[in-house]
């Protein structure tokens, strides 16, 4: 028995697609692979190589692939293919490999790719839509939806203006057309209907060669029929098509046929462009920062991939968690760049939370920071040293964050706020005191700080955090109670004759306040209901209302209902505030469309339904 091959077949039994083949497939693979060496800035294969005849797999270490510009695209480490796209499409290198640290990495036939590989419908459909379609997951400690899910079901940005030619155009014509324009390909129409497209390879392999004469039409080098998809092909979609016709671009036309109008052309450089800006590169690069204003950069970007979200109509809910996502690891990373700034290590155990919004992952737009930080109790000679330091670092922390776009919060919610840096007893005291004192300021005070979420740091003070909370509320059932009175504050926000209440003076006058008057009522519900239930660690008021909707079958269509106005609400605001640059806090109903309007009226419903069901819960007709 060849004992080479069979450790290579027991590392490659865990991976996709090669789980999926049987031994005597696996085996016959395993004696073909070829194993390579890398070391750390080694170059692999570079863009426009020409492709060999093999692929590969990361056995051990970490191998990166950039654009042209440098920019990675990927990074691929133990069990990762990559080289797979170009041998599909049996064209040059479109990206460079290189080794980020040392590497052994497996190199396997294309014959072995044709032979078991591709032949298998199980793996070649992985091949097709999960591995090509780069499907990791976005390392996130709050949500489970990957970059890939979330890339794939966005609409393709194709170019609008595609360059074109007739089918009597001379190939010298239509050459000279692609240099000048500095494109790729030229689609070839007749009657503004697509029937053949010429690109750089067919320039290459045909002219170049010497096989057809420059003089001759277009019609003798370009390829025909094309392939054409409708305006709102998917991401995905492309992709798999793009790999299972071994083209690099498909004609966009109004209804999808090559019988309608020609309105668009994708090549699969749009594609790279696009992973380059989706949110698990951005994470990437963000891992990889030096500085802050490369951070304040990359959220730049991340705003720009937000604005897509919104104009392609994109869940709501998944936007927000990816920004979450992004916003979670600026942080992170201008954490790690504070301690390494610092003197010496942090004489205890800590944790940074994100609370408000952020700790629901609700914070899509640039607003003021809210934070706070908790360490490990220490010992009453070590108290005041421990608490300067880490009150030193939370303020080099915030400033970064300022740095980056986030603004101090005005109202000091901070974690370089001597308040809010705290050990985890005077964290549980202060939780204590403000359940067992629910007066208006401390009820304000718990809408806030009980919707954290860990960022970074130890998630065992997390813990004990939110047993504290729980233990408190067990002791004091009244605070419930006042809970839900201040969850009534914001009754639906219409006057007698359905007009929208809007701000009377001031800076926002005439405006109406869709935080305060239609968001808050839906977020103070979820808290106070998932609290009575005793649910932890489940903060977004999605999926609160989601849980709920689990907990109370009764209540089902109430919190539907509930979740699908919030997810609206989150939009109208999102917008507003990219539209005008602000925190979209206040928006000028009258520049709003009338179905718009109505959308926005409709939402209200939610809130007077949800503060019915909490009124006659908690018994609060006598508080009202």
């Amino acid at each position: 028995m060849n004992t080479i091959a069979e450790r290579i077949l027991d590392f490659l039994k865990d991976f996709p697609p090669f789980n999926m083949l049987n031994r005597e497939q696996l085996l016959a693979v395993s004696k073909a692979v070829e194993v390579g060496y890398f070391e750390k800035d080694q170059s692999i294969f570079k863009t426009n190589q020409p492709i060999e005849n093999h692929f590969y797999v990361v056995k051990n270490g970490a191998i990166g692939l950039y654009s042209e510009k440098g920019t990675i695209v990927d990074e691929c480490d133990e069990g990762d293919i990559f080289g797979l796209r170009a041998l599909l499409r049996k064209d040059n290198y479109i990206l460079d490999a290189t080794a980020i640290e040392e590497s052994i990495v497996y190199s396997i036939s294309s014959h072995l790719l044709e032979d078991y590989i591709t032949s298998n419908s199980e793996a070649s459909q992985f091949l097709m839509t999960s591995f090509i379609s780069n499907s990791r997951s976005i390392e996130s400690n709050t949500s489970n939806i990957t970059s890939s899910e979330f890339t794939s079901l966005q609409s393709v940005d194709y170019s609008k203006n595609p360059i074109t030619c007739t089918i009597d155009t001379k190939i010298q014509s239509a050459a000279l057309t692609m240099t000048e324009k500095r494109i790729g390909s030229i689609i070839v129409v007749k009657d503004a209907k697509p029937i053949g497209i010429i690109t750089d390879k067919d320039l290459r392999t045909k002219i170049a060669t010497g096989r057809v004469s420059i003089s001759e039409s277009v019609s003798k080098i370009m390829s025909s029929p094309v392939l054409t998809y409708p305006e709102d092909t998917t991401v995905a979609e492309a992709q798999i098509a793009m790999l299972k016709h071994q083209i690099t671009h498909l004609c966009i036309t109004k209804n999808g046929t090559v019988n309608s109008e020609l309105t668009g052309i994708l090549s699969e450089h749009d594609i790279i462009v696009l992973r380059e800006n989706s949110a698990s590169s951005l994470i990437k690069e963000i891992k990889r920062c030096q500085s802050v204003n490369q951070l304040k950069e990359i959220r730049s970007r991340a705003e720009n991939l937000l604005k897509r979200y919104l104009e392609q109509e994109l869940p709501i809910e998944f936007a927000a968690k990816l920004i979450s996502t992004i916003n979670d690891a600026i942080t992170q990373r201008i954490i790690e760049s504070a301690l390494s700034l610092q003197s010496k290590k942090p004489p205890a155990k800590f944790a940074w939370l994100a609370i408000g919004s952020q700790g629901r992952e609700e914070q899509l737009l640039m607003t003021d920071q809210d934070n706070a930080l908790v360490y490990e109790d220490v010992s009453e000679s070590d108290r005041d040293s421990t608490k300067s330091y880490f009150l030193k670092l939370a303020k080099q922390i915030n400033t970064d964050l300022e740095t980056v776009g986030f603004e101090l919060c005005p109202a000091d919610m901070m974690s370089s706020n001597p308040k809010w840096c705290l050990s985890t007893s005077e964290w549980s005291k202060q939780f204590n005191r403000w359940i067992t004192s629910p007066d208006q300021d401390n009820l304000m005070l718990c809408t806030i700080f009980f919707d954290f979420e860990h960022v970074y740091g130890s998630r065992d003070l997390i813990d004990e955090l939110s047993q504290s909370i729980f233990e408190s509320i067990d002791n004091h059932d009244i605070f419930l109670t006042y809970l839900g009175r201040n969850a009534l504050q914001n009754p639906p926000p219409l006057s007698f004759f359905r007009q929208f209440l809007v701000e009377e003076s001031g800076e926002h006058k005439n405006q109406f306040d869709i935080k305060a008057r239609s968001m808050m009522p839906l977020v103070d519900a979820a808290r106070l209901l998932i609290l009575s239930h005793k649910i932890k660690h489940i903060n977004n008021t999605v999926e609160r209302f989601k849980k709920l909707v689990e907990l109370e079958p009764q209540n089902k269509d109430t919190y539907l209902f509930c979740i699908e106005a919030y997810k609206d609400l989150l939009w109208f605001r999102t917008e507003q505030g990219l539209k005008n640059s602000d925190s979209g806090r206040f928006i000028d109903v009258q520049s709003l469309s009338k179905i718009n309007r109505l959308k926005l009226r409709r939402s209200f419903k939610a809130v007077k339904l949800i503060q019915e069901l909490i009124q006659t819960r908690f018994k609060l007709s006598q508080f009202l």
